[in-house]
């Protein structure tokens, strides 16, 4: 079964927390803390494996998480970083984040690998926070939680040309003809319903990939037939060849369909329809082609190569013709850099890193950093309820609730941890 895009949840590793321990041993005094730090979480990493031609393997796969870091130990033992969890990918996988519209990466190269999703560090023990002013730290952290994305996994065929028409033009029956690719070809409609790809051997030594995609209709930029599905598997390749059944015998005007096909190519996307062309008319051996094309000349001026797939008659020079456009034709990437998350610069903003609002007699907290904070303290010793205190105060949100007018007792909420509010 082909399958070309997936939605998938994915959950990093937490990292493992820290411990809180101290030194006891007989004849030494003031020990001192001796908690180690926890483990880091598991990363989700998709890696490219050439062997692989479809995102079947994770069809099924709705959720994918990550193992948590191992906890710290006492004697100022670290825990152990979780296993890294592989997924393997097609070349030409593209991994966007759904939340923000950002691609994460487009992995076109074996064995090439992006880290989607990252594992949370390690909380540190109290080992770490150990200074001259305070030797012995009674808290502890927890682990950083794991980054959690929801994301869009689509499969863009790597193809250096790609055979576009209405069904039944003859775009299977090409395709096996120039590569060892093995379509099913039936005398109906839409007897391809998956994309196939074929490797060509031209002259001097040259060779390339051709993309075959199931036949285009009138509305396939919107969804019409199967269209929509396969149209982005055009966008990787540097040449379009427009096959165009020149006998009429499906009873279609050949200069209609080649109008309609161009339009539906322009309304999925303008960077499409500028690319390179060939016009191939097919069946020519057929009753009426040459009269067909020679009134579809009379109402375009753009080069037209013959041929008869199902004979084979023409097709050495329409593979000798791909082949020197292609040697003019530089591959260039899929997509701006400004569509990349690792391209987008986050600048440093004058407003508060959270927000305060009032639910009822309620004052909420939210904010990455604020909740973050909440999830790594340990509220287990006074020491450390002190020291999420007081990064709050210096975060400034001591300050922005009695400018807003909180008084003292007030609930304070942050995620579903609330407390009162001091003076």
């Amino acid at each position: 079964m082909f399958i070309d895009e997936v939605i998938v949840d994915l959950q990093a590793g937490n990292g493992g927390d820290g411990c809180m321990a101290f030194r006891r041993e007989k004849f030494i005094e003031m020990g001192g803390p001796f908690g180690g730090n926890g483990g880091k979480g598991a990363d989700i990493i998709f890696k490219v494996d050439e062997g692989l031609n479809t995102l079947l393997d994770l069809r099924y796969k709705k959720l994918i998480r990550g193992d948590k870091g191992e906890n710290g130990l006492g004697k100022g033992m670290h825990g152990a970083s979780a296993s890294n969890i592989i997924i393997k990918v097609p070349q030409g996988t593209v991994i966007t984040d759904l939340d923000t519209g950002l691609i994460i990466a487009d992995l076109t190269k074996n064995n090439e690998e992006a880290v989607i999703a990252k594992g949370g560090r390690g909380g540190r023990g109290n080992i770490a926070f150990a200074t001259k002013s305070n030797p012995a730290p009674n808290f502890a952290e927890k682990g950083e939680p794991g980054e959690i994305k929801r994301v869009k996994v689509e499969l863009k065929l790597l193809a250096d040309v790609g055979l576009v028409g209405m069904p039944s033009v003859g775009k299977s029956t090409f395709i096996s003809k120039i590569s060892a690719a093995k379509p099913k070809i039936a005398d109906y409609h839409f007897t391809t319903l998956k994309p196939n790809l074929g490797v060509v051997k031209a002259s001097n030594n040259r060779s390339f990939v051709v993309a075959d995609l199931p036949g285009l209709i009138e509305g396939a930029s919107k969804g019409e037939g199967l269209g929509d599905q396969f149209l982005k598997h055009i966008e990787r390749t540097r040449v379009i060849a427009h096959i165009i059944d020149m006998s009429g015998l499906e009873g279609r005007n050949p200069y209609e369909d080649y109008v309609t096909i161009n339009n539906e190519l322009k309304n999925y996307s303008e960077k499409i329809i500028l690319k390179p062309q060939i016009v191939i008319a097919n069946k020519m051996d057929m009753p009426n082609a040459s009269k067909n094309l020679e009134q579809f000349k009379k109402k375009t001026d753009v080069e037209v190569f013959e041929m008869s797939a199902i004979n084979g008659n023409g097709i050495d020079k329409i593979i000798n013709k791909l082949a020197d456009m292609l040697d003019t034709i530089k591959k260039e990437p899929l997509y701006e850099e400004e569509k990349f998350e690792s391209h987008v610069l986050y600048k440093f903003k004058e407003e508060q890193p959270f927000t305060i609002v009032r639910d009822n007699k309620v004052w909420v907290i939210k904010g990455e950093q604020v909740e973050k904070l909440l999830k790594m303290t340990k509220f287990s010793t006074d020491e450390s309820v002190l020291r999420f205190s007081n990064k709050l105060r210096k975060m400034g949100v001591d300050d922005k609730l009695k400018e807003l007018g909180v008084q003292e007792g007030d609930t304070i909420r942050i995620l579903d941890f609330e407390f009162e509010f001091k003076m």
